[in-house]
């Protein structure tokens, strides 16, 4: 028993010295409120469902960083985002601009629920028909003395299948 205490002991002690050393404080806060703002609007190239600012992939921090370097050569937010979009494409935007390359990103959507909706219809519409089709219409006159006939208690012959 003491010999697990030992090892788990151990295993926390090596958990702790493996850990990395923490990210030095920014220098100028201005600069990291600008960066995250910034770094905000933008998607991670690598994990695509995320923000810029809370990606931790490697090509997050490298862009992270060029975007502080060009924040210190006082370039602005909108000179950023135009060199961002100039080299990686406007989908490196969280929400890119309507434009004619972008019409698809957004009435794409709405086109394909609109060609749902209109399949549907169509499927309901030709099923309701083949109901309709397989369905027979109203008896005639005949068909309902006969059908009256039948129902009657001590009517109807043996030969058609009524009881007497």
């Amino acid at each position: 028993m003491r010999a697990m205490w030992v090892l788990l002991l151990v295993a926390m002690l090596t958990g702790i010295a493996a850990g990395k050393e923490a990210l030095p404080l920014a220098t100028d806060e201005a600069v990291e409120k600008r960066l995250v703002s910034i770094s905000e609007e933008m998607r991670c190239l690598v994990c695509q469902n995320e923000s810029l600012s809370g990606s931790r992939a490697a090509l997050a921090q490298d862009l992270r960083q060029e975007i502080r370097e060009m924040i210190k050569a006082g370039k602005s937010d909108q000179e950023i985002m135009d060199f961002m979009v100039s080299r990686y494409g406007d989908f490196v935007r969280y929400r890119p601009p309507m434009k004619p390359t972008t019409w698809l990103l957004w009435l794409g959507p709405f086109v394909l629920l609109a060609i749902a909706i209109a399949a549907l219809a169509a499927y309901l519409r030709r099923r309701s028909r083949r109901l309709d089709a397989d369905t027979p219409g109203m008896l005639t006159a005949e068909e309902q003395a006969r059908a009256a006939s039948l129902l009657q208690p001590g009517t109807g012959t043996p030969g058609d299948g009524a009881r007497s």
